[in-house]
């Protein structure tokens, strides 16, 4: 059996444009980091920091503007909508809460991309090799109530793919994949809650496979889609 450790890191701090998140992260968890976790981030701080933030004024027009297509609108002028990234979900993940002032924040334009730079920077000033998960909150078809999923992967693979493993009874596998980035995500949330002010958390002894994998590959592709 293996054991999981979930640790939050606290006093990163309030995060505004320009911040090196990296850094702020992996000073606040000082010793705690260790070769081969799994640091799981919000997307709200890596908005922030990326300064992906604009005037709350005509929260239509950016909703719009983040979306290549709406799926489903609500009386009450919430959209269910497809972003550039392929993400379905709510408002293209426009977002006010935990934001200061009249602002409003964005998803980052390539979470991968920003995913892997927070990894780079964080080996170079901290000295260790993290793997890293953005998450941010998505409702989910068919079920009430929200859980954190990964929008941002770098370091591990997203899926453990139990293919051609035999279950139990020793029967073949054919479709198992789990996505234990979203895992990570959710399991994360649980120490970092959203009124809390903790962006980050380290999931240590999680069964993941290290290697150069993306949250893009947990994209269902259109033709696979019974859903849309």
């Amino acid at each position: 059996m293996t054991e999981v450790r979930i640790i939050p890191i606290a006093g990163v701090g309030e995060i505004v444009p320009g911040d090196d998140l990296a850094l702020l992260i992996a000073t606040a968890a000082g010793d705690a980091l260790q070769d081969d976790d799994v640091v799981v981030v919000t997307q709200k701080v890596v908005s922030k920091a990326e300064g992906r933030l604009v005037p709350v004024e005509d929260r239509a027009s950016v909703i719009a503007s983040e979306s290549v297509r709406v799926l489903r609108r609500s009386q009450e002028g919430m959209v269910i909508s497809e972003t550039r990234h392929g993400f379905i979900c709510a408002n293209a993940g426009v977002d006010a809460s935990n934001i200061d002032g009249d602002k409003i924040a964005l998803l980052p334009v390539d979470p991968d991309a920003s995913a892997r730079r927070i990894r780079a920077r964080i080996k170079h000033v901290a000295g260790v090799d993290v793997a890293i998960v953005i998450s941010d909150t998505f409702g989910r078809a068919w079920r009430l109530g929200q859980t954190d999923v990964a929008i941002g992967v770098a370091g591990i693979e997203p899926f453990v793919d139990y293919r051609g493993s035999f279950d139990a009874q020793g029967r073949e596998m054919t479709a198992t994949r789990i996505a234990v980035a979203d895992e990570l995500s959710g399991a994360a949330e649980l120490v970092m809650g959203k009124v809390d002010k903790v962006c980050a958390a380290i999931v240590r002894g999680a069964p993941v496979h290290h290697g150069r994998g993306a949250a893009i590959e947990l994209v269902r592709p259109p033709g696979d889609d019974f859903f849309r």
